[in-house]
């Protein structure tokens, strides 16, 4: 008699995305590091050899540079090659994408060739972007202006192209004259929004001088010899600026503790964690 179980989320994900394409997995819980092991091993044989297990200090996302770059991708302002970016703008009618060179310099022959190549990159960002929000209903990309008929059906052959890697449903229209791409997407799961703005610190109520304090008189009444204090990179930047003094050698001093101040990108700057050397929140 066999018995079938239902896939974790891990495997069910892998089993929708995985490809040759993967070079790596790594994973920072014991028992998923096992599961995922066994499921890449029974679908293709030596796969698992990719998977690794990661049971640093610092959180796995931050220790990948993940956070950074989450932070990077979902903002307002998306960062492409040779200076050239993307303002993506969120209505209740549609999603607005305006595509704009930056400080990239002309190298083309001219403005048009210049053109073409920003709206090359923008059109395989555009699509990743979709992917990565999951926006759905109207999309409204402006794009640079073309003059060229045949240039603008290279961008509309290139976003069909680009846009076949998506599950999504979807539906894409022609540039028009003013350079303006339309299309629908189907939404799969709610939209990822992630807040990569922060409210004014001198606004609060709570300044960061206070939370230097705060973390001084919480780690004084810890019992443990080794605290490892997360917090905002500003915030560590400040608690270890100096070669001979700073106030993380004047706790430890003070405290009679070794204190590792860990930067993380996915805090605000008034939030803060301390942990003892297996990750227990104390």
């Amino acid at each position: 008699i066999r018995i079938f179980r239902e896939m974790d989320r891990a495997s069910a994900y892998l089993r929708d995305v995985f490809n040759d394409n993967f070079v790596g997995i790594t994973i920072d819980h014991q028992e998923l590091f096992e599961e995922v092991k066994e499921y890449l091993e029974a679908i293709k044989p030596g796969a698992s050899k990719m998977v690794k297990y990661y049971n640093g200090q610092m959180p796995l996302f931050q220790f990948a540079n993940v956070d950074r770059q989450i932070k990077g991708a979902f903002g307002r302002s998306v960062s492409m090659q040779k200076g050239a970016y993307l303002i993506i703008e969120h209505t209740e009618a549609m999603h607005v994408v305006d595509v704009n060179s930056g400080n990239r310099t002309n190298t083309a022959e001219n403005q048009e060739a210049n053109a073409l190549q920003v709206n090359l990159l923008a059109a395989e960002e555009v699509a990743r972007q979709l992917r990565l929000r999951d926006m759905g209903g109207i999309v409204v990309v402006d794009f640079i202006d073309m003059n060229s008929a045949e240039n603008r059906r290279v961008i509309y052959e290139k976003m069909r192209n680009e846009m076949k890697r998506d599950r999504a449903r979807h539906k894409i229209l022609p540039i028009s004259r003013f350079g303006l791409m339309e299309l629908t997407r189907q939404r799969v799961r709610p939209e990822t929004n992630i807040t990569t703005r922060e409210e004014n610190p001198d606004n609060l109520v709570e300044a960061p001088i206070q939370l230097i304090d705060t973390i001084a008189s919480k780690i004084n009444g810890k019992k443990q010899k080794e605290i490892f204090v997360h917090v905002h990179p500003f915030i560590e930047a400040y608690l270890t600026k100096g070669i001979l003094k700073s106030v993380k050698k004047d706790w430890q001093k003070r405290f009679k503790k070794k204190i590792v101040v860990v930067p993380r990108d996915a805090f605000t700057m008034l939030e803060w964690k301390l942990l003892d050397k297996d990750n227990n929140s104390i």
